[in-house]
């Protein structure tokens, strides 16, 4: 890919964007070197790093990569027989221990959730465990080599530090002597030379014996070495050198057992890079909202609501735009500053993005292709130095393209024939529209002539578009427009301008009958298309709506069915415990006919086979059915106050309301809809002094939804009771097998005095705490008779 071209796209901008997110300098290098590839497998294998990264990033957070640094140069040098120093070495430790690290988290991340690519890169990765600990036991974390080193190392320091006492002391001995004292410019000891001096006055220089090994700026003090302790230093320079000598053939050993892992740690170090590499572009994601685009190389694209990179978030304006499938070519008409170039641009940088493996910031579902190049001509390239114009600068450019470009290129044009005669320059960009829209490859191309409007509308394969304009603000809204070619908007714009009305209707009468056709026209276009913009919200709308219904309903299908199914194999272990406890008593039954037989003979009487008989009846299970007592009279005229029992509850009740053939009774604190079949008076209507005294009005409808839990945080005991008995009433009355009630935990208080007046109520089977994942004890379960 042309270097130039991408810089015009402004390809290296996101290349630096990627490089702050590089973990290590290996990392930093494949961003620089990441162009573009043409082939499609590589791109996906590329994409799918990114997402794979992408998804760990997101569930763990990036790789651990402290520690890792470029060692290459230190593995060159150990290779062919140089001398690693201690830092170096303790960078290779490091970096051993930072691929390890990397390693053991990418695959416990692939343990977790399935990212194939990065774990087989991963999995490559040689721990060289051994290697970092030898360079650990002699190396510490400031890159200094330890006494335990060595043997020898260890006893030639020790003898230095107590060589080192011994100077010392004697120096201290002799800087505390009042003789001394006096020739002393300070009572302190230094070191000049890796040698043990005292600061003398310049005039005690005769009277005071030893060697000069510096003096002060001033040349007021000398630094001396006492002639009694420089058979000590002496001592301790070859302690000192004998102590490099063992520190070099430490380091010596070290290198060469470096030397022994190079080629691992060479490839350790490339695939190490790879991985902090697809962290990097996974960060870039996130930082830009961006998406994995679908791949194809069949020349099609389909960016949905696109963003440029580069534009701050709140200012970009989304594009959305289609290439490739009805047609080919697409022709952005439209005056300057509506941004015809920044939708170039878009279109370009994506699709180099998406070939270097990024996520492009755009809807999920967008579509990219992988082209064998992507040329473009955007912006005024002239060259003083070249003494070019503005015209020859973008037409050389464009020759350019025309030889190199091919059917699996993408050509981006903007203001095409510009910088020239307006005849002559529409005519020459018909020319190259229709030569390269014949070559087969697909193209993005802006201008300002008219003309191009209708080429566009008359050839097969290319399509007019524009950038919308806002005739009421005066201002460009920055979204393109596909199918509708551009509108110069100059008399509206006039005419908003306060322009005088006869001159806007003189230059209306200036303009050709056509072309005044032509602007009708596609003004129609234009509001057709808004009314359809506002049609498609509006239908989008109503589908988000009607999704969440229908949402709402498989859930509340849902759970009736899981009721429902509970329900049913709760009446089935009933039913089969009925059975079987009949069955048993049936036994008995029998055995005691025989057993009566046996001891009465053949002869065993009437009464006692009717009794036996009776026994059996009792035995089998019987179905209860609320059904209304056929003993009970015709239904008698019932109104409301009338006190009357509901036989499908078998419950006494008042009725507040007649409604056609049924009544709102009130049972209890509920009132229900209830069949003037299912009643039977019971009172008729009291006075309205003697009429029962309500404790609360809850109305149900068959079509009510019933909640299987009740929140009782922040309530005292006496509030939740009364709420807990509505709740059960309500529950029972609605067949419901197990509710939640939900106290908190808090002092206990609440959780007891539920427990308690669950324990004694009638509908109550058996109660519990919640389970783990239910709530614990904050919430109390309750299975309903």
């Amino acid at each position: 890919m042309d270097n130039k071209i991408l810089a015009t796209l402004e390809y290296p901008k996101i290349i630096n964007r990627l490089l702050q997110h590089a973990a290590t300098s290996l990392g930093q290098e494949r961003v620089e070197a990441l162009r573009p590839a043409t082939e499609l497998e590589e791109v996906k294998q590329r994409l799918q790093a990114t997402d794979e990264a992408y998804k760990a990033d997101r569930l763990k957070g990036s790789a651990p990569f402290g520690g890792v640094v470029n060692i290459a140069a230190s593995l060159h040098r150990a290779r062919i027989g140089g001398m690693l120093n201690s830092a170096e070495l303790l960078d290779i430790a490091t970096t051993v221990r930072g691929a390890r690290r990397v390693k053991r988290h990418v695959i416990q991340l692939h343990e977790d959730d399935a990212i194939p690519l990065l774990a087989a890169l991963a999995g490559q990765i040689s721990e060289s465990k051994s290697l970092e600990d030898e360079i650990m036991d002699c190396i510490n974390e400031h890159a200094e080599v330890m006494d335990s080193a060595s043997a020898a190392l260890a006893a030639i320091r020790r003898e230095l530090r107590q060589g080192e006492g011994r100077i010392r002391e004697k120096l201290e001995q002799m800087i505390r002597s009042s003789s001394v004292q006096k020739m002393l410019q300070d009572a302190i000891i230094t070191q000049r030379n890796d040698r043990y001096v005292i600061p003398v006055k310049q005039e005690y220089r005769s009277h005071f014996g030893g060697i000069v090994h510096d003096q002060s700026g001033s040349g007021a003090t000398l630094f001396i070495e006492p002639e009694a302790m420089v058979t000590m230093n002496n001592k301790l320079r070859e302690l000192r050198a004998g102590e490099q000598r063992e520190i070099e053939k430490i380091l010596q050993i070290l290198t060469s057992k470096v030397a022994e892992y190079e080629d691992e740690l060479l490839v350790d170090l490339d695939l190490l890079g790879q991985l902090d590499f697809a962290f990097a572009k996974a960060r870039l994601g996130h930082e830009l909202k961006g998406t994995l685009p679908r791949m194809n190389d069949r020349g099609f694209l389909k960016i949905k609501r696109g963003r440029h990179p580069l534009i701050a978030p709140e200012a970009v304006v989304p594009l959305d735009v289609e290439l490739g499938n009805n047609y080919t070519t697409i022709i952005v008409t439209g005056p300057n500053t509506g941004g015809k170039t920044v939708s170039l641009k878009t279109i370009g940088l994506l699709s180099l993005m998406a070939m270097s493996g990024l996520f492009v910031p755009a809807e999920d579902g967008s579509q990219l292709c992988v082209f064998d190049a992507i040329y473009a001509d955007i912006g005024d390239e002239q060259s003083i130095e070249q003494s070019l114009s503005t015209f020859s600068s973008h037409l050389t450019n464009i020759i350019r393209i025309l030889t190199s470009m091919t059917p699996k290129s993408l050509v981006l044009l903007d203001e095409l024939g510009a910088g020239t005669d307006p005849a002559e320059g529409s005519a020459l960009a018909v020319a190259m529209l229709e030569h390269i829209h014949r070559t087969g490859c697909r193209m993005v191309a802006t201008t300002h002539y008219s003309e191009l409007k209708a080429y566009a509308y008359n050839r097969a394969g290319v399509i007019n578009a524009s950038m919308e304009f806002d005739v009421q603000t005066l201002s460009p809204t920055y979204r393109l427009l596909v199918g509708v070619p551009g509108r110069s908007n100059a008399f509206a714009i006039a005419e908003r301008l306060g322009l005088s009305k006869d001159i806007i209707d003189h230059a209306r009468g200036e303009v050709s009958d056509e072309d005044m056709r032509v602007e009708h026209m596609i003004a129609s276009l234009e509001a057709d298309r808004i009314q359809a913009e506002r049609d498609r919200k509006a239908a989008e709308q109503l589908r988000r709506e009607i999704e969440a219904q229908r949402s709402k309903l498989e859930e509340q299908q849902r759970r009736f069915d899981e009721q429902r199914e509970k329900l049913l194999e709760k009446a089935g272990e009933e039913g089969r415990q009925a059975v079987a406890k009949a069955t048993r008593e049936a036994e008995e039954i029998i055995a005691d006919l025989r057993k009566l037989a046996m001891a009465e003979g053949a002869s065993v009487k009437e009464h006692k086979l009717i009794e036996a008989k009776r026994k059996l009846d009792e035995a089998a299970p019987k179905q209860q059915a609320r059904k209304r007592p056929a003993s009970i009279p015709a239904p008698q005229k019932i109104e409301a106050g009338d006190e009357v029992v509901v036989h499908s509850f078998n419950q006494k009740g008042h009725v507040v309301e007649m409604s056609g053939k049924e009544a709102l009774v009130q049972l209890g604190i509920m009132k229900m809809k209830v069949s003037l079949d299912d009643l039977e008076l019971v009172h008729r209507k009291q006075s309205k002094t003697q009429q029962p005294q309500q404790a609360a009005t809850l109305k149900r409808t068959r079509d009510d939804q019933v909640r299987s839990e009740l929140d009782l945080r922040g309530a005292n005991l006496d509030e939740a009771l009364i709420e807990v008995d509505r709740f059960m009433d309500e529950a029972f009355l609605a067949n419901i097998g197990q509710i939640y009630i939900i106290h908190g935990k808090g002092t206990g208080v609440l959780r007891t005095g539920i427990s308690d007046y669950l324990r004694k109520h009638r509908h109550v089977k058996s109660y519990r705490l919640g389970n783990y994942g239910e709530g614990g004890n904050g919430v109390t379960v309750a299975e309903l008779k």
